[in-house]
C-alpha cells in the first residue's frame, strides 16, 4: 500500500510504525473471508482491508476524519483472525491500536459512550468490585428490559450461578502443597474478572501444577494485565495497570527465581506477550517488559512441555474444543490444548468455522451487543453440530459467552486437572453426563 506521510508526520513514532505496517498491505483481501464482522455484514468497511484504508486516510490527512471511521473501528473485535490469514504479515493489531488512540484524541466520543466505557474500566478489572456488580446484575435481570441496550447487555451476561470471590490472588502467596523437590517455579496471573466469575479455573491450575511438582507464586499487586482498559481506549488506566503488574513481578524476574509466567485466560496472555511493545517507550519499564513477554506462557504451552503427563486410556467422553481467538490468533497456540486433552483420554473434535470469534472479545459483547449475539448464535450452532459431550475453551470470556449452549462448557485446565486426579468440574457433575465414567489419574 502506498503512503504519503510528510517528514514531519513521520517524526511521530506512532505514525512511523503505522507507515511501516501499512506498506506491507497488498490489498489481497484474504483477510475479508476470515473477518467475523465482514462475514456478518458484507460491508468492506467492516473488514480489515477496509479499516486499513480508512486508518491510512485518517492518519495522512490534516482535515477531520470520516465520521464513519470510529463507527467501523468500534465494530472490530480485534480477534486477529486477519493476522493469521494475511500472507504479507500486516501487523493489524498494532495498526488498529494506533488508529483508535489517534482518533480518540481527535474526535471525542458521545457522553453516553464515554460513561459506559468509564464504568467498565472502573469495575471489570477489579475483582472485588466486579464480584459485587455481578450480584447486582443478577438482581436486575427481571427488569433488564427497561434498561438501555448496553446496560441490558451487561445484565444479561451475568452468570446465573453465583460463586465466592476467588481467594487466589487476594494475597501474595506461594502454592507448593506436598512438593518435596520442586521441578519448576512459575508466577501465575490470577486475573480480575475470572476471580469474580469462576474461581475454579485458578484452583484447577494450581492443583494440577502442584501435582506435577511445580510451585506456583501469585502476587496480589498483579491483579490485572491491562487488556480491558487498553482495548476500550482508556489509555492512561491501561498504562498504569501494565506498569503496576510489571512492578509486582520485577523482583522475582530480575532475581531469576521463576521459570515462566503462566496465564490461564488467553486474552491476558496475548496482552502480556505484547508488554515488550507496550512498554518500549517507558525507560524504567522497557527491559522488564521484554522479560515479561519472553517468560509468558499459556497454561497449555507449559503443560505441553512436560513429558511426565501420562497417556490416559480413552474415557468415552467427546470434547468439542473451542479455540479462543486470543489463543489461536493472538498467541498462535493451536495444537497444544487439543493434544493435551487427547493425551488425558478425551476424544477431541473441532467445530466448523473454528477460526471465527464467538463474539465475546473482552467487553465487545457489551459495547456491540447486536453483532456479538449474532456471532454467539453462529458459534453455538457450530458447537452443537459436533454432538460432543463437553465444550472446552482456554479463555473465560468465551466460556461465559457460550455458557447457554446445549453442552456444558469449562476451561481446558479443569478437564486436565480432573483427568489427572483432581475433582470433577462442578458444571459437569450438575449435568449428569459423566455418570458411570471412570477417569484415570496420574497416580494410576
Amino acid at each position: 500500500m502506498q503512503t504519503h506521510f510528510s517528514d514531519e508526520q513521520l517524526a511521530d513514532e506512532q505514525i512511523k510504525q503505522a507507515d511501516d505496517i501499512l506498506r506491507k498491505c497488498v490489498h489481497c483481501g484474504f483477510c475479508t473471508a476470515t473477518c467475523p464482522t465482514f462475514v456478518l455484514t458484507g460491508d468492506e468497511r467492516d473488514s480489515p482491508r477496509g479499516r486499513i484504508w480508512m486508518i491510512r486516510d485518517f492518519l495522512e490527512q490534516d482535515s477531520p476524519p470520516d465520521s464513519r471511521l470510529q463507527y467501523h473501528l468500534d465494530r472490530c473485535l480485534t480477534c486477529l483472525s486477519c493476522m493469521t490469514t494475511c500472507p504479507s504479515g500486516v501487523d493489524y493489531m498494532h495498526l488498529v491500536d494506533i488508529g483508535r488512540e489517534k482518533l480518540d484524541k481527535h474526535t471525542p466520543r458521545p457522553l453516553a459512550d464515554r460513561l459506559v466505557r468509564w464504568l467498565l474500566s472502573m469495575v471489570v478489572p477489579y475483582a472485588g468490585r466486579f464480584h459485587l456488580a455481578l450480584r447486582a446484575a443478577r438482581l436486575a435481570k427481571p427488569v433488564s428490559f427497561m434498561l438501555p441496550r448496553r446496560l441490558r447487555a451487561m445484565v444479561s451476561l451475568a452468570p446465573a450461578t453465583s460463586h465466592s470471590l476467588d481467594p487466589i490472588g487476594a494475597t501474595d502467596r506461594l502454592y507448593a502443597d506436598n512438593i518435596i523437590t520442586p521441578v519448576r517455579r512459575v508466577m501465575l496471573l490470577a486475573g480480575c474478572a475470572q476471580r469474580a466469575i469462576d474461581p475454579e479455573i485458578n484452583a484447577a491450575t494450581v492443583r494440577l501444577l502442584n501435582r506435577l511438582g511445580i510451585e506456583v507464586e501469585v502476587r496480589e499487586q498483579a491483579a490485572c494485565c491491562g487488556a480491558l482498559a487498553h482495548h476500550i481506549s482508556a489509555h492512561d488506566e491501561a498504562k498504569q495497570t501494565i506498569c503496576q503488574t510489571a512492578d509486582a513481578w520485577r523482583d522475582e524476574i530480575e532475581a531469576g527465581t521463576i521459570d515462566a509466567i503462566i496465564v490461564n485466560t488467553s486474552g491476558c496472555g496475548t496482552q502480556l506477550k505484547d508488554y515488550a511493545g507496550l512498554l518500549a517507550g517507558e525507560p524504567e519499564y522497557a527491559e522488564i517488559g521484554q522479560k515479561i513477554s519472553k517468560l509468558t506462557m499459556d497454561i497449555s504451552e507449559l503443560l505441553a512441555s512436560i513429558d511426565t503427563l501420562p497417556q490416559n486410556v480413552p474415557n468415552g467422553l467427546t470434547v468439542a474444543y473451542h479455540a479462543a481467538c486470543s489463543l489461536q490468533h493472538g498467541q498462535r497456540v493451536l495444537q497444544a490444548p487439543k493434544q493435551l486433552l487427547a493425551r488425558a483420554g478425551f476424544k477431541v473434535v473441532s467445530p466448523a468455522e473454528s477460526h471465527l470469534c464467538c463474539g465475546s472479545a473482552g467487553v465487545y459483547n457489551v459495547l456491540q451487543p447486536e453483532l456479538s449475539q449474532q456471532l454467539q448464535v453462529r458459534k453455538l450452532s457450530a458447537l452443537n453440530a459436533t454432538n460432543a459431550d463437553i465444550v472446552a475453551a482456554g479463555n473465560l470470556g468465551c466460556i461465559n459467552q457460550l455458557a447457554s449452549g446445549a453442552m456444558p462448557i469449562c476451561h481446558t485446565v479443569q478437564l486436565l486437572d480432573w483427568a489427572y486426579g483432581g475433582p470433577e468440574p462442578a458444571g459437569l457433575a450438575q449435568t449428569g453426563i459423566t455418570a458411570g465414567i471412570t477417569i484415570a489419574s496420574a497416580s494410576n
